[in-house]
């Protein structure tokens, strides 16, 4: 799945939403703190558990008491839960965010994040709770998503600091390992600010996937990438590589490593336009998913027989 970047006045009134709660924080150092978010926003978390329904029922219960969201139809909680297998849930009449306990927790919190992000974007108020009588077009739908989650990128990386850390260093996974630390955050939510933020204009991608060599048992060969992350700039001009092929492209250099780097290699890619460029490719195994950093270089020579 390629992600939908988020540009002009969507971009910006996000930007500046999320400017008022840090300005509100003091302007904090790395990493931030989430519950001081929450309070400061008034925000309520639980937690529930996907994997036991009567926890679920027991949070439907709740609702259907405190809020007049869920009185039509009681059961729309616990069917969004079970049938779209949610991680997570904002729910706006109670400002509460819900989160699935049985996630590992290193994922709570850019699923909180994320929530967060539905919270502070005001013409999200109207988000359904995964009604399917109701339900948002899906194109809508993949835009709010994509909009929560550019919220969370600019929350939890503190807006322009991370861009302006990621340029002081050179382009690597290394340096996205790096700042994964100092912001506190996941591999892979760092890979993908990194590369909407650091590519920018230029092209650059980010691939995240199982192991080319040991695919589990999910595996889809027709939908090989859980996610394809696209700099503005690799989208505008590489819009035609498909994710198959990157992942044939990753496959083809990996060694078989159980975790750590699993190697790199100078790849072609063609552009829309068929004309062939030169990309350094590098990836590295969490032991959960490979995550892929691909680099522009230059075009490639092109040779005239005389």
């Amino acid at each position: 799945m390629k992600n939908i970047i988020i540009t002009g006045y969507e971009a910006q009134d996000i930007q500046d939403q999320v400017d008022k709660i840090l300005r509100g924080l003091g302007n904090p150092e790395p990493p931030l703190k989430l519950e001081e978010v929450r309070e400061l926003l008034r925000l309520d978390r639980r937690f529930y558990s996907s994997e036991n329904q009567s926890a679920v029922r027991e949070v439907v219960s709740r609702l259907i008491v405190a809020g007049k969201q869920v009185v039509k139809r009681p059961t729309i909680l616990f069917d969004a839960i079970r049938k779209a297998k949610l991680s997570a849930l904002w729910l706006p009449d109670k400002k509460r965010i819900l989160l699935d306990e049985s996630i590992p927790q290193l994922k709570h919190r850019w699923n909180e994040a994320h929530e967060i992000g539905h919270s502070i974007i005001p013409w999200h108020d109207n988000l359904h709770l995964g009604d399917n009588e109701f339900s948002l077009n899906p194109t809508c739908h993949a835009q709010m998503e994509a909009e929560a989650n550019y919220a969370a990128g600019r929350l939890l990386f503190l807006q322009d600091r991370f861009r302006c850390e990621a340029l002081d260093t050179e382009i690597s996974l290394a340096t996205v390992r790096s700042l994964k630390t100092k912001f506190g955050n996941t591999m892979s939510s760092t890979l993908w600010r990194y590369v909407e933020e650091v590519g920018g204009d230029t092209p650059m991608v980010g691939i995240i996937c199982c192991h080319p060599h040991r695919p589990s048992d999910e595996f889809d060969p027709d939908n090989p990438c859980r996610h394809v992350i696209q700099s503005k700039g690799f989208k505008n001009a590489f819009s035609k590589v498909s994710a198959k092929y990157l992942f044939r492209i990753v496959g083809g250099y990996c060694g078989h490593q159980s975790g750590g780097p699993l190697g790199e290699d100078t790849v072609v890619l063609n552009d829309d336009n068929d004309v062939r460029h030169h990309f350094h490719f590098e990836s590295f195994f969490n032991r959960y998913d490979v995550l892929t950093l691909g680099r522009y270089l230059r075009p490639c020579r092109t040779s005239i027989m005389v």
